[in-house]
């Protein structure tokens, strides 16, 4: 739990540079290339940006690497210029599985990018300078299909804004997705889907009230997350709710035979994003500190530093695609008659998704992978 809350402690950081508006990240792609770094040696200051000691996040970082997700590829890389002595590179204790070697070209780069992420990510987002000492990149991807895929919906049925922009959305089926309501910490009650692929990746979708903040509905779906890809997590009782509309859900109540007492549907769009993010952009977010450590790694006084992420989605009827890639360059029976309740949960307005990974005893179990804040939904399709 230390390490899931120290990601979602640095994922708050990412995505309040990303803002409000409509995006997609991999926080943990940004943290493994300060993990990596951690590795050289890390002072307070990155201690601070990782969230755990450094010797812990290289360990982390480590046994991700060793041990890969069968659905999500990882892979990492140190490059080096050629004034660049391999031997200051001799005490650098990296992940085997860590990609190490001569700085390679735009290019080859790119082509890099494209290998690692299945051909989601087509351009590396550090360009090289000829100053350009040392390179760290990391990348993750994952391609999965639904277990059950989505029923559609006319947009009518969404309701809010949206409904006018989209022609249909998606519905959730009778099995094999699950939708409730429950409470997070500091905005109150919040709606929740959540669909899984066989093989353990779980995307949860979480909507608070229309005026709660993004930043706030990202950290409630960070808590959220790995505990429905968990099973720990207790749904509200429809029961405990109020009946009729709201901005969230419907709920409606009869009478009649029926074991099944709560029945509750979801209605959320189909979404895609590409996003450019300046990691340097903000001090929390660990580089400036990073470059500190390799500029002693490397004895070079003052460096300066470049640290990019691109990463893209897509959450379809289907199916779930993402992919990031980040650089950063260091330059220099018949049941008796009762009360029964019918929810209908609502995605029209923004709302934060979650990838997480489950994979029980491993180095996955409970990771997010990506997230996103969606702002602006595509129609459904087939």
């Amino acid at each position: 739990m230390d390490w899931n809350s120290a990601l979602a402690r640095y994922a708050d950081r990412l995505h309040a540079v990303a803002g409000g508006r409509h995006h997609v990240a991999s926080p943990l792609g940004a943290w493994l290339l300060l993990a990596l770094t951690a590795a050289a040696g890390g002072g307070d200051d990155l201690a601070e940006a990782l969230g755990v000691a450094p010797e812990e996040a290289a360990g982390i970082a480590g046994a991700l690497l060793a041990e890969p997700h069968p659905l999500v590829a990882a892979a990492t890389a140190v490059w080096h210029a050629e004034q660049v002595d391999p031997a200051a590179l001799a005490g650098w204790p990296l992940p085997a599985a860590t990609t190490t070697g001569p700085l390679p070209g735009p290019a080859a780069l790119d082509a890099w990018a494209r290998e690692h992420t299945d051909g989601l990510i087509g351009r590396f987002p550090v360009e090289p300078a000829p100053d350009l000492l040392l390179l760290l990149g990391s990348a993750l991807a994952t391609r999965v299909s639904w277990s059950e895929p989505f029923e559609t919906a006319p947009a009518a049925a969404l309701g809010g804004e949206w409904a006018s922009r989209l022609t249909r959305v998606l519905g959730t089926p009778p099995f094999g997705h699950r939708a409730f309501v429950t409470r997070a910490s500091g905005i109150g009650d919040v709606i929740v889907h959540a669909a899984s692929a066989t093989g353990g990746l779980t995307v949860v979708s979480v909507a608070g009230q229309p005026d709660v903040p993004a930043r706030r509905v990202l950290a409630a779906a960070y808590e959220i997350a790995p505990a429905v890809a968990a099973r720990t997590l207790a749904p509200a009782s429809l029961f405990d709710l109020p009946l009729g509309e709201s901005p969230l859900w419907s709920i409606r109540e009869e009478f009649g035979h029926d074991n099944q007492r709560e029945h509750v549907r979801a209605l959320l769009p189909a979404w895609s994003a590409t996003s450019d993010h300046d990691l340097a952009a903000d001090p929390g977010l660990g580089f400036s500190a990073a470059t500190r450590v390799l500029g002693r790694l490397l004895g070079v006084a003052g460096p300066r530093f470049d640290a990019k992420q691109v990463a893209t989605a897509r959450y379809s009827r289907y199916g779930f695609e993402a992919a990031a890639v980040s650089g950063f360059g260091v330059a220099t029976s018949f049941p008796p008659e009762g009360a029964i309740r019918h929810a209908e949960l609502r995605f029209a307005h923004p709302y934060a998704v979650v990838a997480v990974t489950t994979q029980p005893g491993g180095p996955w179990d409970g990771v997010p992978v990506f997230s996103a804040w969606i702002t602006e939904p595509d129609d459904t399709t087939d």
